[in-house]
């Protein structure tokens, strides 16, 4: 299904090359061999694809048409709903053909394809989660400031580095990946850094949280706390289920390494953040909850006066 979970298949089209094989095909790993099984798997994700299509891009137009909702809190939650829109049509829909077809060959490029926008869609939605840890700070521990720091140019800024960061660390993990050359040393280093930026934006997050609820602790008005609270609630449940089934996918050890283990960690790590987050936000935040319902009610409105 995913790029992690590929290994070589026995080429359909080879060239032998200095006593080299060029492997041109991968395997893909399948849930099952049984057709009824793999025509359940195809219904099963299709259902979970469209929710979540349906899902970020509601929270993408409720953001769009609402000018309140046009600061930088919903401006960065925009482009993370984009990004998850992103991150499962990469998977998903081929995983949901090979079901289909009981087809569960991919080429090489497609394969390379797969690896580059995995790697990057996951960067871009760390960095965008620390970057939305970021806002959260500097809106409750130094609202004064806000309007200055969190400006329409910063936001830009910040969201182009996040993409651009990603792209550029996926591209070289990618080249690693693919490249016929003895990479060991280069795969530690690139390993130990990828690392080192995961660190540094975990701890990020969690510093920054640590100084939010301190300082949402000291507000006085129990209605200041639940507001404060309530935009800060949805992202941390987020950041944990990201966090979380990454660490299960990357960070259990060997022994509990098997096939039907690494279905189960792909399926977690590429499917569940981006079904689930705009459950999150829909459900924990009124504003995001009042606007949908208001724009479903003018719906019927809008029908009757085009009718």
């Amino acid at each position: 299904m995913l790029s992690p979970l590929v290994f070589p298949l026995q080429c359909t089209s080879t060239e032998e090359m200095s006593n080299q094989t060029i492997v041109t095909e991968f395997l893909l790993l399948g849930f099952s061999d049984m057709r009824e099984e793999q025509i359940l798997h195809f219904l099963v994700f299709l259902v979970i694809y469209l929710a979540a299509l349906v899902g970020n891009l509601l929270i993408i137009t409720v953001i769009a048409i609402n000018q309140h909702l046009h600061t930088p809190m919903y401006f960065f939650l925009g482009n993370l709903s984009f990004l998850d829109l992103c991150y499962i049509s990469v998977t998903v829909p081929k995983s949901m053909a090979d079901s289909l077809t009981n087809n569960r060959l991919i080429s090489f490029s497609g394969c390379v394809t797969q690896v580059f926008l995995v790697i990057t869609f996951a960067g871009v939605e760390l960095a965008f989660l620390t970057v939305m840890a970021y806002d959260r700070y500097i809106a409750i521990c130094h609202p004064l400031h806000y309007k200055v720091t969190m400006n329409r140019g910063a936001c830009a800024k910040l969201a182009v580095s996040s993409w651009i960061s990603s792209v550029i660390c996926s591209v070289l993990h990618t080249l690693l990946k693919i490249s016929c050359s003895d990479t060991h040393a280069n795969v530690i280093v690139m390993i130990a850094l990828g690392s080192v930026l995961g660190v540094v934006c975990f701890v990020f997050i969690i510093v920054s949280y640590i100084h939010i609820f301190s300082t949402v602790m000291r507000i006085s008005s129990e209605q200041g706390r639940y507001k404060a609270f309530s935009t800060c609630i949805p992202h941390l449940v987020v950041f944990c289920l990201f966090i979380s089934t990454a660490s299960f996918t990357y960070m259990r050890p060997r022994s509990m390494s098997s096939i039907s283990l690494d279905l189960m960690a792909a399926v977690l790590y590429c499917v569940v953040p981006p079904l689930m987050n705009p459950i999150i936000y829909s459900l924990r935040n009124k504003e995001i909850k009042g606007s949908l319902w208001k724009m479903i009610e003018h719906l019927p409105e809008q029908n009757s006066e085009i009718s």
